[in-house]
């Protein structure tokens, strides 16, 4: 893309929560192929979202944390990178505001105008040097963290789901970037029980509520892109009903309870073949390749949780696989785990108004690139996925005088 005008900038997500169970091997894969993206792509603007920062053991592996963050700080990969924001949510101890999320922030030396947004005192500030925020992030004015509110858990559970919001400003060009980790599936039984599954209901109300807060009257409106985990599933019956077409359903109970404890699904002839098997934390299907065969598009008609959103939100075509849950084990680059259904939880969405910031190619060259991070590689029980893209010249001039990006400090 050399020559090419506009500011080139590359978003990643990367649900990192596995990555602390194996420091040696996994961790090392994982940066090998995210420096090998920056790389190719070239960023003066590279922002990474992570999600479940330190792992499941996170009171253990806040150590490993700081580790990471040291790491990219210092690479010779990103040794063009002069200037860094970095905002860690480490305050485990404190369980009404922890959300594990992390936001990363890498400005290369040759990017001049850029600035981030002061949401205290709202003004925007240049940013000079490689700052690191862990303790405290409620209490930062660059920044809004918010931990969902308890009724919109699952079961008024709490646990480490939330968002985080920054803004920037690139040559008069205002935008948002939100961090956001949505509620998963507990119970494959549950999701298989209603379509849409009660935890699409839950994930939109959150989703919602993200919308609502970062597009209210305190602030100015700008475009915005949400990239993180949204916990998006494929709708369940819908694809076991396709999946299982031709098999016959065997419903095993509790003895106790009487609850269902599995579904088994078996073919009327050739032997009556087991083709399904399903748990709570079990989707046991006989050719998990179908999801991996052609990038998995062909179930692409199952991934409707974004639909509802479409008057207000804007997702590039997907061609790559579903991006969870891959096997943790670190020569099986391509596995599937016989966990969950696979589905594309990890995504890169925007606003319409953020839609017109990318630059459109006037030739055969691929400006616009939405695509995950380590096919071949093992990365965790996550693939990142990242949006590469040049931001239009003049893009949000109309509203400069609005910005006031030139009114620092």
């Amino acid at each position: 893309m050399a020559g090419t005008p506009g500011t080139a900038i590359l978003l990643v997500t990367a649900n990192v929560g596995t990555l602390f169970d194996d420091m040696e091997n996994l961790q090392k894969s994982w940066l090998t192929e995210f420096y090998r993206s920056v790389h190719t792509h070239k960023p003066h603007f590279l922002v990474l979202h992570c999600q479940e920062v330190g792992g499941k053991n996170y009171e253990a592996s806040m150590s490993h944390v700081d580790k990471l963050v040291k790491e990219l700080l210092s690479s010779d990969a990103m040794k063009d990178f002069n200037r860094a924001r970095v905002y860690l949510d480490e305050n485990y101890k404190s369980s009404e505001h922890f959300t594990a999320l992390g936001n990363l922030y890498f400005l290369h030396e040759s990017l001049k105008n850029i600035h981030q947004f002061d949401f205290k005192a709202k003004k925007y500030r240049k940013v000079t040097g490689k700052e690191i925020y862990s303790d405290t992030l409620e209490s930062t004015a660059m920044l809004e963290k918010e931990k969902f509110p308890q009724e919109l858990f699952p079961e008024s559970k709490s646990s480490r789901k939330g968002f985080i919001r920054t803004r920037w400003c690139i040559s008069d060009c205002a935008f948002d970037l939100v961090n956001i980790h949505l509620f998963h599936d507990a119970s494959n039984l549950t999701a298989w029980d209603s379509s849409p599954s009660v935890y699409s209901g839950l994930r939109q109300k959150a989703l919602s509520y993200v919308l609502n807060s970062i597009t209210d009257h305190r602030y100015e409106r700008v475009p915005y892109f949400i990239f993180g985990d949204f916990n998006f599933r494929l709708d369940l019956k819908s694809v076991v009903e396709t999946l299982c077409a031709k098999a016959k359903m065997q419903t095993i109970r509790a003895t106790d309870t009487d609850a269902v404890d599995e579904l088994i699904f078996r073919e009327t002839e050739n032997d009556r073949k087991v083709v399904l098997r399903l748990e709570k934390k079990l989707f046991y299907y006989f050719n998990l390749e179908v999801f991996r065969h052609n990038s998995g598009v062909a179930l692409l008609e199952f991934d409707k949780e974004l639909s509802v959103f479409k008057d207000r939100l804007y997702e590039l075509d997907i061609s790559f696989p579903p991006s969870y849950p891959y096997s943790e084990d670190s020569s099986q680059g391509q596995q599937y785990m016989n966990t969950r259904c696979p589905a594309w939880c990890d995504r890169i969405i925007m606003s319409h108004s953020a839609k017109d910031l990318l630059l459109k190619s006037e030739n055969d060259e691929k400006l616009v690139i939405y695509d995950n991070i380590g096919p071949d590689i093992c990365m965790g029980d996550h693939k990142p996925v990242f949006l590469s893209f040049r931001l239009a010249a003049g893009a949000g001039k109309p509203n400069a005088n609005v910005h006031k990006c030139c009114v620092v400090q």
